[in-house]
């Protein structure tokens, strides 16, 4: 088994940079679809539904990607090809999207978009374990991090800066019911994407497989049928670390899509105006907007401390403080008496997400085979995306019948699903997930 070199600050920086553009594509999905579906013509009750593409492409795409990327090599690398071709798409699907004319244009383009950020991301996350010696890779997930809430500090807040700093109109026109800063906001988008990962593709170069027999091997049985079982039956057979991760991983990202497809309409609702027609709610949108960019600046700040804190604390250690913190911070989001104060509560759900992009993947990458490492990586994202599926199909329902139609009490029940996933994340064999 190859063992690889230490790598210096840059290099981490370099490998890493493109996630800097896959972030900024996806802080203004984020940020930004839930307005465009109302500003469409979406109930507040149909929107996690109309968002149910996200999750299902990851489903689907990332354990595929990571079955054929830990099984590719050409002159172009193992990784890199994805990185490529998930760029492009997802570029169009960004220029695509403001244009969009109903309600099912745009759930496409999201289904579109989430496909192509997937093929990208998950081969990002492999990278790092096949880059970087076990003791490197607590660093270079916060280095991912880092950039992550760069990333999303800039996309979050954009539309908000193009009206606010640059007088650009943020209603709609006769022309488009999607304002013109949104539109601005995702054509920039779509070319930091794709100059962020030719950067990474230029500038890093892939360690070739040490034994090119076993992988031409593999390659010969790469088909559908075979990729199936594979994929399948790892389902079955993952590492115990792995399993266990799984159940915090479970309940934190239930958390973040309970605020994802609730905060913007809960804030808008609550603190401005209940009427979507209104220039309030429209002010509303974007103060959630900045909000969004508050906790991502958090994120990109606290990824610095992340950085220090990976060569002292476990972990498991760091990833539970986050994550408790991030339960304050949501639950709060109810009891603030108004806006400016919601900036407090992003401190909270900033730590926690800058964890959550990194540490449980630092925890999995020392209890996974280096071998199957894109696969596993690919595997793990069926407890990122479930818990996305189970929030697009229950969530309207729960929200109509049993929340008061209120999308702040969404926000609540992401509060205590962070508070769950804290609690599980106990269950984790601290000495294998640290690769002792």
């Amino acid at each position: 088994m190859r063992k690889q070199p230490e790598l210096s600050f840059w290099q981490i920086w370099n490998m890493s940079f493109g996630f800097f553009g896959i972030q900024f594509g996806w802080g203004l999905q984020m940020a930004n679809m839930s307005a465009i579906y109302q500003y469409l013509g979406a109930d507040a009750d149909k929107i996690p539904l109309l968002w149910l593409a996200a999750p299902v492409t990851g489903l689907i795409v990332q354990p595929i990607v990571g079955y054929y990327s830990d099984r590719t090599w050409n002159r172009f690398g193992r990784r890199r090809p994805y990185f490529l071709v998930g760029a492009i798409f997802a570029s169009l699907a960004l220029i695509a999207m403001p244009n969009s004319s109903t309600l099912w244009m745009a759930a496409g383009l999201l289904w579109i978009l989430d496909a192509s950020v997937n093929i990208s991301m998950e081969p990002f996350r492999a990278f790092v374990g096949d880059m970087l010696p076990p003791r490197q890779r607590k660093f270079g997930f916060a280095m991912q991090s880092l950039l992550i809430g760069a990333g999303a500090v800039l996309s979050s807040a954009l539309p908000w800066i193009l009206s606010n700093w640059f007088g650009i109109t943020g209603e709609s026109t006769a022309e488009s019911r999607i304002p013109l800063t949104v539109h601005i906001a995702f054509y920039a988008g779509a070319a930091l994407f794709m100059g962020a990962v030719l950067y990474t593709i230029l500038t890093t170069r892939e360690y070739p497989p040490e034994d090119m027999a076993a992988l031409r091997a593999a390659q010969a049985k790469r088909g559908p049928l075979d990729a199936f079982r594979e994929i399948f039956a790892g389902i079955f057979q993952m590492p115990r670390v792995m399993a266990q991760l799984a159940v915090s991983q479970f309940f934190a990202w239930f958390g973040l899509f309970c605020m994802w497809i609730n905060f913007a309409p809960a804030v808008a609702g609550t603190f401005f105006s209940a009427n979507v027609e209104s220039d309030l709610y429209r002010q509303g949108v974007e103060w959630a907007g900045v909000c969004f960019s508050a906790y991502n600046f958090m994120a990109f700040l606290f990824s610095f401390v992340l950085l220090a804190l990976v060569r002292v604390l476990t972990a498991r250690t760091i990833h539970t403080v986050a994550l408790l913190l991030g339960a304050a911070g949501l639950v709060a989001v109810g009891f603030w008496p108004e806006p400016r104060l919601l900036l407090i509560s992003m401190i909270g759900i900033g730590i926690a997400w800058a964890s959550i992009l990194a540490m449980p993947y630092a925890m999995l990458s020392n209890a996974i085979p280096a071998e199957k490492m894109g696969f596993y990586m690919g595997v793990f994202n069926f407890f990122i995306v479930l818990p996305q599926i189970l929030a697009s199909l229950g969530l309207g329902p729960l929200l109509k019948h049993v929340l008061w139609n209120d999308p702040m009490n969404a926000i609540l029940l992401g509060g205590g699903a962070f508070l769950l996933s804290a609690v599980t994340l106990q269950l984790v064999d601290k000495a294998a997930a640290d690769g002792a």
